[in-house]
């Protein structure tokens, strides 16, 4: 028997004992959860059942960051017991995309924890499960799971930061402080650039100074420097941080939106695309950062306690979902087994 949670409704969450299928799938491993942790897309589904306009048609497991210990390899080559990241994009392989490498653009991946992915798959806040064998990745002995969870969300980060073109030298701003916007930060400060974020909340300023940032903006109390840097990132979700980083932006430079910015009555200055021939460039998933996620977190060179609000048990995910809704978590809260 192993403990899961099951978001059955918006905002319910129930705790089960269930068993483990006696099979494993051939072309999977049984993992055991070392560490996963809450992605703002579990959160839309915790609020509203649904995300993006896909509504999940059952109650499901959420969760797709996570990493955890070999249960039992079933044949693949892992040994008992050892630490794994989870990469949870199940592409096909197979069609052109995924042949160029674009693994984010492969139109029948599949992926845990998703109203995209029909029928659902169960994702990793439980105990136990199994998962692709090709999706496991091994790491180092010394890198602690609390940390290596965040390989997933690190590894969209840095895709949003290459996809802008970010690069030594490179003045950039990071606009909103949550989980995504402290790992762009991350993400650009490892390429060498000097970055400055804003955020409604001075202790989330300070997190992301705690993971390089140079100057932290309080919305409302001050103002990024007009047409100050070269790249923006967007990692909030709110248009009108949009509409600032089209004022921060400078002359030719580029725009890279992270997050998913919700419909809104919010009119969005359009017109300043054309008059300063802004970039604005989107991002979804990654292709290879995963791998340089991992590497950068096997160096051990980011203060991920810095970015960690909290820690709490499988069986308690519902109060973990509540701290995250309720805009009190300043970084990532963490679902240890429970």
């Amino acid at each position: 028997m192993y403990t899961r949670s099951i978001l059955n409704a918006a905002r319910e969450i129930r705790i089960e004992l269930a068993e483990m299928p006696a099979e494993i799938a051939s072309d999977h491993v049984r993992l055991r959860l070392a560490t996963a942790s809450i992605c703002g897309t579990d959160m839309h589904y915790f609020r509203h059942f649904a995300n993006a306009g896909f509504y999940l048609d059952r109650p499901v497991t959420l969760g797709h960051e996570a990493c955890a210990f070999v249960e039992d390899a079933n044949g693949h080559g892992f040994a008992p017991g050892q630490l794994v990241a989870i990469n949870p994009v199940i592409n096909c392989g197979a069609c052109e995309n995924c042949a160029a490498g674009d693994i984010n653009m492969c139109a029948t991946k599949r992926f845990p924890g998703s109203a995209t992915t029909k029928p659902h798959i169960d994702g990793f806040f439980r105990d136990l499960f199994d998962f692709p064998a090709r999706c496991c990745h091994a790491v180092a002995e010394t890198v602690s799971p609390d940390h290596l969870t965040f390989a997933e969300p690190l590894a969209c980060a840095m895709h949003a930061v290459n996809r802008a073109g970010v690069t030594v030298g490179h003045k950039v701003l990071v606009t909103g402080c949550g989980p995504m916007g402290l790992l762009a930060t991350v993400g650009a400060v490892a390429k060498g650039a000097e970055v400055d974020v804003t955020d409604l909340k001075q202790e989330a300023l300070d997190a992301a100074g705690a993971v390089g940032a140079r100057t932290g903006f309080v919305i409302g109390g001050s103002t990024p420097p007009a047409a100050g840097y070269d790249v923006v990132i967007e990692a909030s979700g709110s248009p009108h941080a949009y509409n600032q980083a089209l004022d921060a932006v400078r002359k030719q430079g580029t725009i890279g939106v992270l997050s998913l910015i919700q419909p809104s009555e919010v009119p969005i200055n359009l017109h300043l695309n054309a008059l300063k021939e802004v970039n604005s460039i989107g991002s979804i998933l990654f292709t290879s950062e995963f791998a340089d996620a991992v590497a950068l977190i096997e160096a051990g060179t980011v203060d991920f306690e810095a970015i960690t609000a909290a820690r709490y048990p499988v069986a308690e995910t519902q109060a973990a979902c509540d701290l995250m809704a309720e805009g009190r978590a300043v970084g990532k809260v963490l679902i240890k087994p429970a």
